[in-house]
């Protein structure tokens, strides 16, 4: 996957400009949707979507549908789909962004385990585990 500038860089610049529109002429916008996103993602770890939602316990039905840009996922959803696409923490905050879900926060207890357990390569399995042991509701079962 090429690399993206950082938002923090392109908001300085922007911040910088003398109008809108000399910043708009450097073309660093773009218009990126999940689908194109998760396509990006699968490709750049050699998986294939049932991969995924066999990682991320998700219905394939659903996964497909997300991945046809017919369907957007929950929060919890696009969470579970991270960790079946392997995404470390800036990719996972993209995903969330581009799935229209808050990013992580880390001043949020629940936010910050989920947040460890990305950034220590935890599977799916291992994060509900955390978040059960700790007394949050755990992804996998959002009934809880």
């Amino acid at each position: 996957m090429p690399a993206e500038k950082l938002t923090e860089d392109l908001l300085e610049r922007l911040l910088a400009a003398a109008s809108p529109e000399a910043y708009l002429d450097e073309g660093e916008t773009i218009e990126r949707k999940l689908k194109d996103y998760l396509f990006e993602l699968l490709g750049a770890r050699g998986i294939k979507r049932a991969d995924v939602c066999r990682e991320s316990k998700l219905n394939s039905t659903f996964v497909y549908d997300i991945f046809s840009g017919k369907s957007l996922p929950g929060r919890d959803n696009a969470l579970r789909l991270a960790f079946g696409l392997r995404c470390n923490l800036r990719e996972t905050q993209r995903l969330l962004r581009l799935a229209g879900a808050s990013e992580l926060w880390p001043k949020s207890r629940r936010d910050a385990i989920v947040i460890w357990c990305i950034e220590q390569g935890c599977s799916l399995d291992e994060c509900d585990e955390e978040l059960w042991r700790l007394n949050e509701k755990t992804l996998f079962d959002s009934d809880r």
